[in-house]
């Protein structure tokens, strides 16, 4: 597969909408990887961690190998420290209900109101693979690495 055939490549999956009046997930331009979500409903979140799960109208069955990814749109978190509360939030491809997005407002001062249609997070689906373990006795079973064990800031600032 060369790069052209790569980069028109489609994964189709069913979606519901559950809101006629509501845009579906989609990229706001050409080649993204981010799909924006809309809110369903107006609500507003108070300063200094105030929280709401916002639905964003529509149920999808990811297909088994994929999984979806729910991620903070990046001008929400830097303007106003809004942000998705559980990132990357994961719908498991098992998943058939409303898709819900947990937002949190960081702002110390200033409430955030997020408005019906408003884009609020990004949804990202990415293949995952199906692990299977294999239980090994001993660390030498691991095979070996340039990092070993060296966990939080091992390898310096």
């Amino acid at each position: 597969m060369d790069d052209r055939e790569t980069a028109n490549a489609q994964l189709e999956i069913k979606i519901l909408a559950l809101d006629a009046d509501l845009a579906l997930p989609s990229p706001a331009m050409d080649g993204d990887a981010g799909m924006d979500l809309r809110a369903r409903t107006d609500v507003v979140l108070a300063p200094g961690g105030g929280r709401a799960v916002v639905a964003v109208g529509f149920a999808l069955a990811l297909p088994v190998g994929w999984a979806g990814f729910v991620l903070p749109r990046s001008g929400l978190a830097s303007r106003h420290g809004v942000t998705v509360v559980n990132s990357p939030g994961l719908i498991d491809s098992g998943y058939r209900g409303e898709i819900m997005v947990p937002m949190i407002n960081t702002d110390p001062l200033v409430p955030f109101t997020i408005t019906r249609g408003d884009r609020i997070a990004q949804l990202v689906v990415l293949a995952v693979p199906v692990v299977r373990w294999i239980a090994v006795d001993d660390v030498a079973s691991l095979g070996d690495s340039d990092r070993r064990s060296g966990g939080f800031g091992h390898s310096g600032r």
